[in-house]
């Protein structure tokens, strides 16, 4: 069965955490492709308007950065959505694209972001549609599966509890790499250099509004 992974972010930028978690979980996880599916509307933010480069900026950014590897690649679905873009929705979209060859998804994510998986809308039919991939990193928060209890099956929450993936810690995000740009401090070697030759090109992050 081809295994695909799907990984989801507003990549505002994307960074070389984001790249070494899709690595981490293609690897350990033994997929065959890594779906980056940048944010559209999202539930966890008001709109579009808040990303703070475009979603064509968000997309040439990945593509830049993945561009030679062919496991990677990046999905339009959620940016071209006028509407909210719910999780649930996206995977059922995916589960839809792939009737022929029925591949067993997986959603990526780190801790953080899956202990807040239970107050997802339709957290435990995410579950069902794609098995939540969690990569672990040292002294950060650990990933609470009792959170799921009464949400997905016993089965289930042990098929997650024994897929988690452990991956290096490393201590950078979009919103440090936002802020370096706007103090015009470098960012080399914390986003692949087609990135950064992107946001030097295009201005992004340059105002100080540093959200």
């Amino acid at each position: 069965m081809v295994r695909y992974g799907i990984y989801g972010g507003a990549f505002d930028p994307i960074h070389i955490g984001h790249l070494l978690l899709a690595e981490t979980c293609l690897r350990q996880a033994k997929l065959d492709r890594v779906f980056f599916v940048p944010t559209g509307a999202s539930p966890h933010r008001s709109g579009k308007e808040n990303y703070r480069a475009s979603a064509d900026d968000r997309l040439n950014m990945i593509e830049s950065a993945i561009v030679g590897y062919e496991e990677f690649l990046v999905s339009r679905y959620e940016v071209d959505r006028p509407e909210t873009s719910y999780t649930v929705e996206t995977l059922q979209y995916f589960h839809r694209s792939f009737t022929l060859v029925e591949p067993q998804f997986f959603l990526l994510m780190g801790a953080d972001m899956f202990n807040d998986l239970p107050n997802w809308h339709e957290a435990g039919e995410i579950c069902k549609l794609a098995l939540p991939l969690v990569a672990t990193r040292p002294e950060t928060s650990s990933p609470y599966y009792a959170a799921l209890n009464g949400i997905v099956s016993v089965d289930r929450l042990e098929e997650i509890r024994h897929s988690a993936v452990e991956m290096p810690q490393i201590g950078i995000s979009s919103t440090q790499i936002r802020h370096r740009v706007a103090a015009g401090e470098s960012i080399r070697f914390q986003v692949p250099r087609g990135v950064e030759s992107y946001i030097a090109a295009h201005r992004l992050y340059c105002d100080n509004k540093m959200g």
